[in-house]
């Protein structure tokens, strides 16, 4: 807004003063305004004709076949900047007028002036370029700069009055008319503001098409060139040169496409690119905005299409061959440098170390490191420390369990299966029988999959251990060193199953008489017990019978954080005999004591 102060010598004659002395008031009604010749409306209330947001242009042949080669969907470098025209229409509505504007038909001037004289006009400019003020007169405005206009027209209305303030600035702004030729999405004449540029014609009649050029873009006015704009220049290097204003009758031409390449792989902005003659290997890096920061920086795979019927691929070293030039139709692949895995010998290792250590926490450890060095980086064991019962878990033997466990599982679901469908039904009793059995069995499978192999693996360990074993640790590695218990869990088929306190020189069969011992219904061959270490020791693999002397769990010490469990006799209840397998998946598994517990309930 501009503000200026007249101080003329007086009015032309006595009728422009107020009779009272006070000021003149100049009404709107006063105010002969003309509107344009086609009577269009304001510019910021024309209707948008762009795309819909959420319409995406077909993909081209090339784009189609980068994308392939990518596994992702590979674009054009600046089809994301042909934004639907509703959006630019209310950008350009409210953009500030530059001081340069250059004032013509169809813009409105607002005026207002205070002090000897008020007005709050606005005046439409005609078609002999001239705006008329009340008790002034017209005033030719048309090719007045904006920034002139404030001056001009305090002149003009100091001729009749004094000793008074006006500001003038432009409202609603005049539109033009352009066209857009050539290889473009929607060709034809478009409505602008007269603020728009270059950029604002091209977003209106929705950039070049698939067979249009981003880089030779020309803007032609009265049969002549006025400038070439390449909008790789805005796009990439921010140059807003080429991006003039258009003027009434000005002609968009959109050239064709011309030799294209595709980047993928590891480059900051996968895209296919329009070249340059000339262009080479690291300009059309450059136009992606470079290698990624993971990217493998020495080398290059570059697959051309003009040599598909020989050796399709050859590999550039970086930097040395990056000047080499590129060829319509080719894809340059940057590689990843981490996402192939390295020799263990080389692969610094992340590590987490949890529970009886002085530092617990995650640790990048040197590539050889073992367990014990893992301990030390963590400050060593505390007084509490259980050494026998640490819990290591590696991932990669999880991912190698899971695999296994889900294998085993399947195996159990069709061995209950197989069994349900030969079972011989000859009464109403037996039915109900197969039908309990059927909803037990499934009830079972459900629970197994609801377990998940943890990745534990069970160290040779002594129960007065005081080291871990000189293992090297892997990547992703967790450690836990659990406080020394004091109890021994005893569940299953008990009569009352829970954790006792450990008694010093107590056996396996001590502890199994303070739950009770066995029930009716239980399978004492098959009691086993795990240890805190996560091995585990079962009658079947040291003899037959139950607790007693012919077994060696009879005279087996305790030790603190043993699991007993006592199974059930599977034909004595409404599980069929085959089920007694998911014990030994549990127990094979490493699942533990608390996977135990939540079959058991």
């Amino acid at each position: 807004m501009f503000l200026a102060t007249g101080k003329a010598a007086g009015p032309t004659d006595d009728s422009a003063m107020a009779p009272s002395g006070g000021p003149i008031r100049l009404n709107s009604t006063d105010t002969r305004t003309t509107v344009s010749g086609n009577g269009s409306r304001p510019t910021d209330d024309v209707p948008a004709t762009g795309i819909d947001a959420a319409t995406k242009a077909a993909l081209s042949e090339f784009e189609a076949y980068a994308s392939s080669l990518a596994g992702t969907e590979v674009r054009r470098l600046g089809a994301d900047l042909m934004l639907p025209a509703r959006g630019v229409l209310a950008s350009e509505a409210n953009r500030q007028v530059p001081l340069d504007y250059l004032i013509g038909y169809g813009d409105e001037v607002q005026l207002t002036l205070w002090g000897s004289v008020e007005a709050d006009l606005r005046l439409t400019v005609d078609r002999a370029g001239r705006i008329v003020i009340p008790r002034v007169g017209p005033v030719l405005v048309a090719g007045v700069r904006h920034a002139d206009l404030n001056e001009l027209l305090t002149r003009r209305v100091g001729q009749v009055f004094k000793n008074f303030q006006l500001s003038a600035t432009l409202g609603r702004l005049r539109s033009i008319r352009y066209y857009v030729t050539g290889f473009v999405t929607r060709p034809g004449a478009y409505n602008v503001s007269s603020l728009a540029t270059v950029m604002t014609g091209l977003v209106q009649a929705g950039g070049p098409s698939a067979a249009g050029s981003l880089r030779n873009i020309e803007l032609r006015r009265n049969g002549q060139i006025v400038t070439r704009f390449d909008l790789y220049d805005l796009l990439v290097s921010g140059d807003k040169k080429g991006d003039v204003p258009l003027q009434a009758d000005d002609v968009l031409h959109i050239g064709p496409v011309g030799p294209q390449i595709a980047l993928i792989g590891s480059v900051n902005k996968p895209a296919v690119v329009e070249l340059k003659p000339g262009d080479t290997v690291n300009d059309a890096l450059a136009y992606v905005g470079g290698l990624s920061a993971v990217a493998d920086l020495s080398r290059l795979a570059v697959e051309r299409l003009s040599e598909r019927n020989d050796r399709r691929v050859v590999v550039l070293d970086l930097p040395r061959e990056g000047a080499q030039k590129v060829a319509n139709g080719d894809v340059l692949r940057a590689f990843n440098s981490v996402t192939a895995a390295l020799p263990q010998a080389k692969q610094y290792k992340n590590v987490r170390i949890e529970g009886e250590v002085a530092r617990p926490g995650d640790y990048v450890l040197p590539p050889t490191s073992t367990l014990m060095e893992a301990v030390q980086a963590a400050g060593g064991f505390t007084t509490q420390a259980y050494v026998f019962g640490t819990e290591f878990s590696r991932e990669s033997v999880r991912k190698v369990q899971e695999v296994q466990y889900d294998r085993a599982l399947r195996d159990l679901e069709t061995d209950f299966t197989r069994n349900n469908a030969t079972k011989k039904v000859s009464n109403s009793d037996d039915a109900q029988a197969v039908t309990q059995n059927q909803a037990s069995t499934s009830r079972l499978i459900e629970r197994l999959r609801a377990i998940r192999p943890t990745g534990r693996i069970v160290l040779d360990l002594k129960a007065e251990s005081a080291q871990l074993p000189s293992l090297p640790v892997e990547d992703g590695d967790r450690l836990y060193i659990p406080p020394r218990p004091k109890t021994v869990g005893v569940f299953g088929s008990v009569f009352n199953g829970g954790s006792y306190l450990l008694r010093d020189g107590s056996s396996v069969d001590d502890m199994l008489q303070l739950a009770g011992g066995p029930t009716r219904g239980a399978d004492t061959g098959s009691i086993f017990v795990i240890r805190a270490n996560g091995s585990v020791v079962s009658s079947r693999s040291t003899g037959s019978g139950w607790i007693n002397f012919g077994s060696r769990l009879a005279t087996l010490q305790a030790l603190p954080g043993d699991t007993v469990f006592v199974p059930e006799e599977m034909n004595k209840t409404t599980f069929m005999q085959e089920a007694k397998d998911w014990t030994q998946i549990l127990y094979q598994f490493g699942l533990g004591a608390a996977a135990l517990k939540t079959i058991k309930n």
